[in-house]
């Protein structure tokens, strides 16, 4: 039976580079907010970016289950930051009777220093589209993560690879 693995984790992490190789081993079609977001509204929505980011996850799961019906598994790539936020995507494909994986993509503190870097540096030169990180967001969502414990998570992986 199809699955879908969540990636969970601090905002540049990993979690997308992680996803991107999940997508390809487990032959899946990865849903991705920050993608949505960013091809729609260029990363400028302002004050309505966590509603928008709540309506599309809205959306995101719900198409999950169109795709797991035809047979295909999925990867949700955002970041399940918050502890309620995880035991709510499990309850909801529980409810559907679909496989859910949690992965969390887990990063030191310097790693995760050097990942923003490499980002902002990325965005800046346009090799990639992502939302550049300074210290005032990179310091709110720091403070909004609520690292999983080890049994709220189904794979825990230790990224040093950027």
């Amino acid at each position: 039976m199809p699955k879908v693995i969540i990636t969970c984790g601090k905002i540049g992490a990993g979690k997308s580079t992680y996803a991107e190789k999940l997508r390809k081993s487990e032959k899946a079609v990865l849903l991705s907010c920050d993608e949505i977001t960013l091809a729609l509204f260029d990363g400028n929505v302002g004050e309505k970016h966590d509603d928008i980011v709540e309506r599309c996850q809205k959306y995101l799961f719900g198409k999950s289950l169109e795709i797991i019906e035809i047979g295909c598994n999925v990867i949700l790539d955002w970041g399940l930051w918050m502890k309620e936020e995880r035991v709510e995507a499990r309850e909801f494909y529980k409810a559907h009777n679909v496989p859910c994986e949690i992965h969390y993509v887990n990063v030191s503190d310097e790693q995760w220093q050097k990942n923003l870097e490499k980002r902002n540096a990325d965005v800046l030169a346009g090799r990639t589209s992502a939302y550049f990180v300074d210290e005032g967001l990179a310091a709110k969502f720091d403070g909004i993560f609520e690292e999983p414990e080890r049994n709220e998570v189904d794979v825990w992986i230790e990224n040093e690879w950027r």
